[in-house]
């Protein structure tokens, strides 16, 4: 397993097995709370949760179409979407008070960070206008959402992050509309016929980290005189 140079106030960790979702919440909520009042260092979590929707601040009751799994509502931005294994989610503890303050900056290196990560395993990805996360082309051709993103900042620490489809099984996305986007599909690894192992991403992730971390800035931008 391939280990990112990070800085040492940053922590990279891999939770093993199926990670219960509310545990993992209060575990991220509290330690950005710590991180805010520079207690504990920044994270990057990776985890796998057993088969849940959660609902975005964002989210339509009409777009939830089947409780099929247990619903969790959340606090990060966006809409439904679908937590479930073989897929790997990336949980975020940013400080981004000494980063910029920049949220949309943010948002964007995670775009690029999951780009970069998933050209290395062949799978070419963009972004859309209007259209938070990355795409591709489906095995119909049409494109598919395979990367989403959803974030909530408190105190300027961020919460919550982004998730990409290894192998999940993608019918348990019909129960809802995810994202709130009805007229595109969703996709995998595993779908389009690549590399679905979780440790071949994470991989790839811990190879393009260190360009995700410099895309956010690493020092305060400074502040303009009023005077």
């Amino acid at each position: 397993m391939a280990i990112p140079a990070l800085p040492d106030d940053i922590e990279w960790r891999i939770e093993p097995g199926l990670l219960d979702y509310a545990t993992a919440l209060a575990d991220m909520e509290a330690r950005a709370e710590e991180i805010a009042a520079s207690t504990a260092r920044e994270r990057i979590w990776l985890v796998e949760h057993p088969a849940l929707y959660t609902a975005g601040t964002s989210a339509q009751a009409s777009d939830l179409i089947e409780a099929r799994f247990p619903v969790h509502t959340t606090g990060r931005g966006g809409q439904y979407t679908y937590h479930g294994p073989g897929q790997r989610i990336v949980y975020l503890n940013i400080d981004l008070a000494r980063r910029g303050r920049d949220v949309r900056r943010f948002v964007q290196a995670l775009e690029g960070w999951m780009i970069g990560a998933l050209a290395d395993l062949g799978v070419p990805c963009w972004t859309a206008p209007g259209r938070v996360g990355v795409w591709t082309h489906g095995r119909d051709g049409r494109e598919a959402k395979i990367g989403a993103i959803g974030v909530r900042v408190r105190k300027w620490v961020t919460l919550h992050g982004l998730s990409i489809n290894v192998a999940p099984d993608l019918s348990h996305y019909g129960g809802i509309v995810p994202c709130g986007i009805s007229e595109f599909g969703v996709t995998s690894l595993a779908d389009l016929g690549k590399a679905s192992d979780m440790l071949t991403l994470d991989n790839a992730l811990a190879a393009h980290a260190a360009d995700f971390l410099s895309a956010i800035g690493t020092t305060p931008h400074p502040v303009a005189s009023t005077s």
